[in-house]
Order: structure tokens, then sequence, then C-alpha cells
């Protein structure tokens, strides 16, 4: 049900560990704008000494093998034991991971992180048993300890889980064994991140302007959403030419990556790597499966949209290269940390007072750390693991929509954990990641519903349409391409075939032309893009995690529909906003499928991928009106 953890804490880590080096110091950044970890701890030594003494607890959870299933009693106190340490050390790990990215510089604050890294594996270890024992104390047993110990009603969610895993749960020698493989698993992912983060011979381009750029991730994001269509052609060509040289090593490593998958669906007795990935969170692979089917099924309106994109663009035809550059005339608009506070505010305003006034709060009580700074790390993310502290969030705010439009996203991630931590004991309070999205995507809707409905022009409102319609593209269509290579890729390594850069190229560029219409003349991709796989961190960072993008995204657009269209009825009902903000209370009470199917949303189905294609093409029907209006192009 949920997630465990490391990867609760995995989940935020989403953005490059890129660090903004021309930002300026952090100590020249109002204090407002800063964080407060002292909410969490006073420093890092009150940390170091409250780590002695979770570290020294360690030897309490040993204690336990063999003793939970000796009575109701016993099962009841070694739970408690167990979450009590739990919370404990994801508590101290959130520390050090917020300390370490506000300054990656400081090499006392990297050191911390190890500390609580190497504490957090340790508890894995020691822990491991649990689930072992609790499956051979059986069902029958756990459920008359229940029914005779209300203290463990609480419990009942984790409980059922472990229970419902007992064919993929091994013995306790085992599952020490498989979590101690633990750290040989990250190396892949490790190997990845040194290589292109410090090592990689990134190209470096002269642009039409004069100035050479390198593309390192940063360059090559920067120069591909240019207006100048030369430099983006150059960019392109030159940094995936870059990739595609070492497609060999690149893919060695994905390879080991899918082998740790594969291991790990072979120890844990599952069908494919994809059951083994979803089942963690009780997500049936149709799921999976539908999506990318419902993607294939929605082509024609991302084809439309791309030709809409190239006739906003003025283009005789549209290439890869042309999908970041801006659709429409350039709107400049800019926003101070306070303004941006309060269009979010606004905008939120369908999800009641509640929800708004304890927003609020949080943004004058310091839960956002604003604006980039030397060593800080790149990015955004919301952490609220950290039970008993309010969530937090990392930004590095530039002042442009998209930035307000990350707060938001952010926001609802930090409302999520506020909710859930709220009304859930400890064991149920973490959220699965396939509707931690749904938080965050559906208050990105209604900012731009919002912003939509106060736009003072046609150009904003052009601007504001373009920007949604380009997140549907990179969020439905981009993420499930990349969901079905996974998905390709895992299939080949079980079926014994080579997992080689070459192959791996192969099948991207098929993908890739298959999902942007090249053969049917809609967007040509070169061949050279073939090699855009080895520049996407996710496939070595995460174990089939992207296609929950696509997946709240069409559940988050469901949802908010049915509560504006239910606030603009006749009668007026809150009946789908209180049923969604119960979803975000829910933490893991019920497994993701049926939290989303309290609201309305069916996953197990294509319609919700459906309601978000008619949103689209709504979308695209009045982007097309604005063109209308404007001057014929000479």
């Amino acid at each position: 049900m949920a997630v465990s953890p490391v990867r609760v804490i995995a989940a935020v880590l989403l953005a490059s560990l890129t660090v903004l080096a021309s930002a300026g110091e952090r100590s020249e950044i109002p204090e407002k704008y800063t964080w407060n970890l002292s909410d969490l701890y006073a420093g890092p030594a009150a940390w170091r000494t409250r780590k002695a003494e979770v570290a020294g607890r360690l030897g309490e959870i040993d204690a336990l093998k063999g003793t939970l299933g000796a009575s109701p009693e016993a099962f009841e106190k070694g739970l408690a034991t167990l979450m009590d340490v739990k919370k404990e050390v994801v508590r101290l790990y959130v520390y050090a991971m917020q300390l370490r990215d506000q300054d990656t510089g400081v090499a006392e604050n990297a050191a911390l992180f190890q500390e609580a890294e190497q504490l957090m594996n340790a508890f894995q270890a020691a822990s491991a048993f649990v689930r072992p024992e609790i499956l051979t104390v059986g069902r029958a047993k756990v459920d008359g300890f229940v029914a005779s110990s209300p203290g463990l009603r609480p419990y009942v969610p984790y409980l059922d889980d472990i229970l419902r895993m007992a064919p993929h749960t091994r013995s306790g020698e085992v599952e020490t064994v498989i979590a101690q493989t633990g750290a040989m698993a990250g190396i892949p992912d490790n190997a990845y991140g040194q290589f292109t983060g410090a090592d990689f011979p990134y190209p470096e381009i002269v642009l039409s302007s004069g100035e050479k750029v390198r593309l390192d991730p940063s360059g090559f994001a920067r120069v591909r959403a240019s207006a100048v269509r030369a430099d983006r052609d150059a960019a392109f060509k030159a940094f995936f030419q870059a990739h595609d040289a070492f497609k060999g090593t690149l893919g060695t490593l994905l390879y080991g990556q899918v082998m740790t998958h594969v291991f790990n669906k072979d120890a844990r007795h599952y069908a494919s790597c994809v059951e083994a990935a979803l089942d963690e969170n009780a997500i049936p692979v149709g799921v999976y499966s539908a999506l990318v089917d419902s993607a294939h099924a929605g082509l024609p309106t991302l084809h439309r949209y791309l030709r809409l994109r190239q006739k906003m663009m003025g283009l005789d035809g549209l290439r890869y290269e042309d999908l970041y550059a801006p659709a429409v005339g350039s709107v400049d608009l800019r926003y101070t940390p306070e303004e941006a506070m309060a269009l979010t505010l606004a905008a939120f305003a369908p999800l009641g007072k509640d929800y708004v006034n304890t927003l609020r709060k949080g943004y004058e009580s310091r839960w956002v750390d604003w604006y980039p700074s030397k060593g800080k790390r790149s990015g955004a993310y919301s952490e609220g693991a950290a039970y008993d502290v309010h969530p937090y969030q990392l930004l590095n705010f530039n002042g442009r929509y998209t930035d307000v439009s990350t707060l938001a996203h952010e926001s609802g991630h930090s409302m999520h954990y506020f909710l859930s931590n709220a009304h859930q004991p400890y064991v149920t309070s973490e959220h699965a990641t396939f509707v931690a999205e749904v938080a965050s995507t559906l208050n990105e809707n209604l900012l731009f519903r919002y912003m939509l409905a106060n736009a003072k022009d046609d150009a904003t409102r052009l601007f504001l349409i373009t920007q949604r319609l380009d997140g549907f593209r990179q969020t439905l269509f981009r993420q499930t391409l990349f969901a079905e290579f996974e998905l390709e890729a895992h299939r080949m390594a079980e079926a014994g075939e080579p997992v080689t850069g070459e192959a791996l190229s192969r099948l991207y560029l098929d993908l890739v032309r298959t999902y942007y219409g090249h053969r049917e003349g809609v967007c040509r991709v070169d061949d050279y893009c073939a090699a855009e796989w080895a520049y996407i961190h996710h496939f070595w960072a995460y174990n089939f995690y992207v296609y929950q993008y696509a997946t709240s995204l069409t559940a988050s657009t469901a949802i908010a529909r049915a509560i504006r269209d239910e606030a603009a009825a006749a009668k007026p009902s809150t009946k789908t906003r209180d049923a969604y903000l119960g979803m975000l209370s829910a933490g893991c009470s019920k497994v993701p499928i049926e939290l989303l199917k309290d609201v309305g949303v069916d996953m197990t189905t294509g319609a919700p991928f459906k309601a978000a294609m008619d949103e689209m093409n709504e979308l695209m029907d009045q982007a097309e009106a604005l063109l209308a209006k404007q001057p014929a192009r000479r």
C-alpha cells in the first residue's frame, strides 16, 4: 500500500542534482524566503545527539525477533516499537537531506547525509525479519489478535498489505539478503550520475548570436527553448550525438539497472518486472497496459496539437527540435513570491477555506525555501515524511509563470502530506506516488483555470492555453512513451534478448516516431534523436515510476472538472471536493486504486484518459478561436 521510507523520500528527489553555480550566496537571501529547519532539529549538534539515541534503539527491533506471535500484547508492542523507531529514522533522514540540499557545497552537510543514509540502511536491515515473521504468524492468528486488542486496529491496513504479499515474501534470512542488496542495486544509477554529472564530455556550440554554450543538461534545456531554429537544431544534433557516442557504456549501465529488477522479480516469484514494481502499491498491471493503449488511441489528439503548434510557430513543417520553443509570441509574466502566494491561494478557493487557510499559514511559517543560491540543489520538491512536523518545499523561484505553477504543484504535495499526517496514525500516514501526483497536478489545473479566467488579453490567454496543452503533451504522451520504453526494455531482458545501447536506441527511435507522427508527416524525428533515452535519468533512478505522472494527470483532470461542474451547477454541490479532500486525508488506509474510486475515478478503465483528451480538444478549440481573431501572417 504505502511506499517504504526510502521510496517515500526518493519520490521527491526527481530534480537534477545540478546546482545553480551562478546564483548568489544563501546568506544574502532574507530569512522569510528560507525554510526553517529548526522545526525539525535545533541544529546539527542536536541532530547527532538524537541520531545516536535512535541508533541505539535498533537493538530493540532485533530483540523482537521470534516474539511477534506470542500474544496480542507482544504483537502490539512489537509493531508500536517498529513504527516509533521508523518515524525517528525518517525524521533524521529528512533533516539531513534538506540541510544538504540547501547547500550541496558544504562538506559537513554531505557527511551528515551519509550518516543518515547509513542509519536508514541499518534500520531496513534490522527490520527485514518483520514481514516474514508476520506471515509466519498467519492470517487467522493475526485476525484473532486484532479482534481481541483494540490497539491493533490502526495497523489493519498495514497488516492486510503484508498478508496480501505472502506469495512474494521470503524467509527472514532471504529477506535480509534482499535488503542487503539495496546498496548494490543503486550502483548503476550512481555510476550514471557520476558519469553524466562530472565525467561526460558535453559538447560546445556557437549560437547565431556568437555566444558559445556548453551543452550540459542545463545548457541544452536553455537552448532547446530558443526562438532561433538554427540554434535549436545545432543543440539537438550535438547533444544527442554526444550521447550516442557513449550508448555502449550507458546501455550497459541501464542493463545493470534492469537486471536488478529482474533479480527482484525472480527472488519474489513475480511473472514480470512490471508486476513486481506495481504490486508494492496493489496497482493492477492492467492499469499500466490501459495507459499505453489509451495513449496510442489518443495519438490523433496529440497530432492535432502538434499541427496547431506548427501553425502557431509559422513553420512549413514541424520537427522534434521545435517542441520546446515558444509556440506563441512572448508573454512576459513576472511575479514576486508574495504575488505567487496570493495567486495560488486564490486559485485553490474551490478546495475550501480550511485548505486555503492552512496553506496560507504554512507560507507564513516558512514552509518554503524560495530562491536559488550558490550550491543549492536545483529543481523543486515537497517533503513531508517527518510525521510530527509540517511539510517543507524546496523551490528555485525566478518569478516566471512556470515558477508559480511549480509552487502550486509542490503546495499540492505539501497539503497532501499535511492532511494525511493530521488525520492518520503514523502507520497509515504515508501515501503512494500513484495518488501523490494527483494532489500536485490538480493544483496546477486550478491555477491554470484561475489565470485563464482572469487574463486581461488574448495574448495572455493563448499563452496560458499553450502552456497547458504542452503540459498535456509532456506529461500524458511523453511520460507514457517513457513508460512504454521502460516496459519493452524489461521485456527484452526477461526474454533473454540483448539489452545493449544499440538495441535501446532502435527501440526508442521507433517509439518516438510512432508517438510524434513521423511517418504520417506530423513531426519529423531525425535519426540522432534515437539517443535521447540516454539523457532520461528516470530510467536509472526509478523502477516503473514515470507512468504515474500520466495516470495522475488524467485522474486530476477528471476530478478538477467534476469539482468545477458541481460548483457551477444550478444547485451547487461539494460532493466531489469533499471526497477528494477525504482522499488526501486517507494516507494509505486504502489501496490507491480504491482511494481514487472513492472520488469517482476508475483507473482500471480508459475513461480518465479519454476525459483528458476531451479537455485537450476543448482547449485547442479555444486556441483556434483566438488565433482566428489575429491578423493573418504575411
